[in-house]
């Protein structure tokens, strides 16, 4: 059965190659960017199947218009596909009260305003499934990205109350934790903090370990997106690429271990 999909993001990165992987099948996509000719090549291959939707999700009484119009153009909303978001760079130190506050507006609040738009359509239809696009970056944390990881790990929070909330409502729920991909995450996208002098040796180790080799292209995201729609039971949580396969189980483990080795404080602070 053909399902139809609402994505944000979806001019460039993870977000084309979700709407393309579902257009090619016979799905239909309500496709949003901040800027729709961005999308013409995709409505001029594939018609009426894509609705081109203009949106930032930082205007969230857009972000309910939008959702409403795409409701009312193809009838139902079964996958949606919290994609849009950018990386900020900078330590804790040199990033801005403004630089911080407009990550969290984008990668956050933006997710939180389509969740709440869609919920109403999902839980009326008695299904649906929500992705939300967070990444390695949320389960580990490196420097120079405090900001970006301060929204992400939210959003990792955030998700998993979700699911818990809207499972009696037949609402599916996935976050999808992609690794390092050769996007313009970094790029043209990013927002970079002005540099302090006192964390330039930081900023050059950094530099060296991410031009350490060539980041994977995201080819096959949208096979494997499909196969997390099609999945009777989806994950909560799956990773995208081998890297957050070989980072997370190191980052559990030290947390494992550092928890044991502060057991006895542990104990004391319930006076034992």
């Amino acid at each position: 059965m053909s399902r139809i999909w609402f994505i944000t993001g979806a001019s460039k990165g993870f977000g084309r190659e979700f709407a393309i992987a579902a257009l090619d099948r016979g799905d239909r996509v309500a496709a949003t960017a901040r800027d729709t000719g961005t999308l013409s090549d995709l409505v001029e291959k594939y018609g009426d199947a894509v609705l081109p939707l203009q949106l930032d999700v930082t205007d969230r009484d857009r972000v309910f218009a939008v959702v409403e119009q795409a409701h009312e153009a193809f009838g139902a909303i079964d996958v949606v596909i919290n994609n849009a978001g950018y990386g900020l760079f900078g330590t804790v130190e040199e990033i801005t009260e403004q630089q911080l506050r407009d990550q969290l507006e984008t990668n956050l609040f933006g997710v939180f305003h389509v969740t709440q738009a869609v919920l109403p359509i999902l839980r009326a239809q008695g299904s649906g499934h929500i992705i939300q696009i967070s990444t390695i970056g949320g389960v580990a944390a490196f420097p120079s990205l405090g900001g970006y990881h301060a929204s992400k790990w939210a959003l990792e929070g955030l998700t998993e109350s979700l699911a818990q909330e809207v499972a009696g409502f037949g609402i599916k729920v996935t976050l999808v934790e992609p690794g390092g991909f050769a996007t313009d995450w970094s790029g043209a996208s990013a927002t970079f903090a002005e540099s302090q002098p006192q964390y330039a040796p930081l900023h050059e180790a950094m530099a060296k370990q991410m031009s350490g080799g060539a980041s994977p292209k995201p080819v096959g995201f949208g096979t494997a997106i499909l196969k997390v729609v099609d999945a009777e039971q989806p994950p909560l949580r799956v990773f995208f690429g081998e890297q957050p396969t070989q980072i997370a189980p190191r980052i559990y483990q030290k947390r494992l271990d550092e928890w044991a080795a502060w057991a006895d404080v542990s104990r004391e602070a319930e006076g034992k």
